[in-house]
């Protein structure tokens, strides 16, 4: 180990240099040989798995103007949110170290589909008669959907902080929100309210809702895959005949408020973080005044009633479903979570994950004895509790404990084996964890060779399960981070989408000066700690690799400090730079104060 000990001085001592010394970057070298762990040699497999199967795709599902090779239609079930999650975490793997040629890609799909869906047009869904993108966004849709079609659009910034027309689009589809454009009048802003359910590029509906709105032009299903299973298009309009209630605001429009985030932390101004927040308080206060528990239904005149639990997709939705006859709960307010999550991070106040405590413990306080069982509800209407599970309530435990770190938030986390590897408890987690994502590449290319569909006998949801990219080892291995796939009540809904990355560790090549592990490095977090985080550090090659370790996605986290071979050396930065000699290796304890920096997508050397 060799350090450079001006670098490390901090407080008194830091202040006491030149401007320009204070300004300078750390530096430590890691020159202890280490043999090649199988994680990171697995690792670097995974990156070169995902970037050659992901251009095969690309060549299979997308022709030479860029656009999707599908049936286009509009509707929440196949429409133009599905074709945009077509290359669902490409920038994310750019992000942790993918090729360019990855982001290539994911770039020009992006502005090809964009084109693609503009001029696609309904003929009997109102909305969408001048085209199903108006302004590059969706015309009027929800937020589940809305959210997942911006799934690769939320994370673009990790690469591509200067893009200026990644910051111009930022702030347009933010201000659809914020009160600023008259042109999309979604946003109430003496209400603090969206105002629809149904909203968009060009505003909110503020009439009930039809099952044409939702589930678009008549069409046969016969030759298609059916996500939901239905066999006609008169069961594709039933499955939303109870899908009306749209008028006021839900909890699913909070996803919005991470277009806020970007668009300030890409630099957008200080107004797009103020509205995001302000937002976000109405909401924690509507639930303060609701007992604790966020309501799913706010008014048009943004009050809150014994209503509450109304609302598509709210805590008393249960609409039937026209194949079988039986009423199925469709509560998605826990989705919500993640706004609340990046309010914390723009914030750095933990209170908004209070929010969600104290409405898991007022839903447990309800747990009663069912069939023997002690059983816990996870949904409320007119007659009061309902949608009893087996157990506590722990619908959205793990995120709860990933962001609080507190040790009595553990036990609504479950036992996910990746906890148990960073409890020390499941040493062979990082190889199956990486097995398992290299094995979904290789069936997800088996996927691709043997579809026989063609453009016109597939639906736009249809190439996402094929799209190969796998990431999930990655970011939790890498990074310390979630990769927020599914909803946690379910193993069989879609992707939860538009979800930032929440991380505790970030990687950057300032010799390429790009984001990402250079060539040759892996690494692995084996701890988190409210304070701390352990990681490896290792450089496969033959030659020396220097790599910039930042602490969180948006460098939201100080390193405080960095202890290696014993030795302390105090940082007080966003992140630190280390050289990694050909061979070498070694094992970081980073202490950090976690929250304690305003969100920036800026590269470290741009700050």
């Amino acid at each position: 180990m060799r350090v450079d000990r001006r670098m490390f001085l901090g407080g008194a001592a830091a202040l006491a240099l030149p401007a320009q010394a204070r300004t300078a970057r750390p530096s430590l070298s890691l020159d202890k040989p280490m043999a090649a762990p199988d994680w990171a040699t697995m690792q670097r497999q995974l990156l070169d798995a995902n970037a050659a199967a992901c251009e095969a795709f690309y060549a299979a599902y997308v022709d030479k103007r860029d656009h999707l090779k599908v049936f286009e239609r509009w509707g929440a079930n196949d429409g133009p949110d599905d074709a945009a999650e077509a290359t669902n975490d490409w920038y994310l793997l750019h992000a942790l170290g993918g090729s360019d040629r990855i982001r290539t890609l994911a770039a020009r799909f992006w502005e090809g589909h964009l084109r693609q869906f503009a001029a696609a047009r309904t003929t009997d869904v109102p909305i969408a008669r001048a085209g199903m993108y108006h302004r590059e966004f969706p015309v009027q849709m929800d937020w589940q959907h809305n959210a997942e079609g911006l799934t690769s659009f939320n994370l673009m910034g990790l690469s591509s902080p200067r893009d200026r027309t990644l910051l111009a689009r930022t702030r347009r589809y933010a201000d659809f929100y914020t009160g600023r454009d008259s042109t999309a009048p979604n946003y109430d802003p003496q209400r603090r309210m969206i105002c629809s359910l149904l909203n968009g590029s060009r505003g909110p509906m503020l009439r009930p809702a039809t099952p044409l709105d939702w589930a678009g032009d008549p069409f046969d299903p016969t030759p298609f895959h059916m996500e939901h299973g239905e066999t006609s298009y008169q069961q594709t309009l039933d499955h939303y005949a109870e899908y009306g209630d749209v008028v006021g605001d839900n909890p699913l429009n909070l996803q919005a408020t991470t277009l806020g985030l970007n668009a300030y932390a890409l630099g957008g101004g200080e107004r797009f973080r103020s509205w995001a927040l302000d937002y976000l308080a109405a909401w924690a206060e509507r639930a303060a005044n609701n007992g604790g528990l966020l309501p799913s239904h706010v008014r048009p005149d943004g009050t809150v009633g014994d209503d509450w639990w109304k609302g598509v997709y709210g805590w008393g939705f249960s609409p039937i479903v026209p194949q079988t006859g039986v009423r199925e709960d469709r509560n998605r307010v826990p989705r919500s979570i993640t706004a609340f999550m990046g309010a914390l991070l723009m914030s750095g106040d933990m209170a908004y994950i209070d929010l969600w405590r104290r409405q898991t413990a007022r839903i447990n306080d309800a747990v009663r004895s069912i069939d023997g069982t002690s059983s816990a509800p996870t949904m409320y209407g007119t007659q009061g509790w309902y949608g009893w599970k087996p157990g506590p309530y722990r619908t959205n435990g793990f995120e709860i404990w990933y962001m609080s770190q507190r040790a009595d938030d553990r036990a609504l986390a479950g036992d996910d084996p990746w906890i148990a590897f960073l409890e020390g408890r499941k040493d062979d987690y990082p190889v199956q964890a990486l097995t398992a994502d290299l094995a979904r590449v290789a069936q997800r290319v088996a996927a691709r060779e043997q579809d026989d569909t063609t453009p016109q006998t597939r639906l736009a949801d249809w190439p996402i399960g094929i799209n190969p990219a796998s990431v999930k080892s990655l970011v939790q291995l890498m990074t310390g981070g979630l990769h927020i796939a599914r909803p946690p009540w379910s193993k069989t809904s879609p992707p939860q989408g538009g979800v930032p990355l929440h991380c505790r560790l970030r990687y950057f090549d300032p010799i390429a000066r790009r984001a990402g592990v250079p060539a040759d490095v892996g690494a692995l977090v084996h701890r988190l700690a409210d304070r701390e985080t352990e990681v490896t550090l290792v450089n496969l090659g033959d030659q020396a690799r220097t790599v910039t370790v930042q602490g969180g996605a948006y460098a939201e986290h100080r390193i405080d400090s960095v202890m290696l071979d014993g030795r302390t050396m105090a940082s007080g930065g966003r992140d630190i730079t280390l050289r990694l000699e050909p061979g070498c290796g070694a094992r970081l304890v980073l202490a950090m104060t976690r929250y304690a920096n305003r969100p920036t997508l800026s590269f470290p050397w741009d700050r």
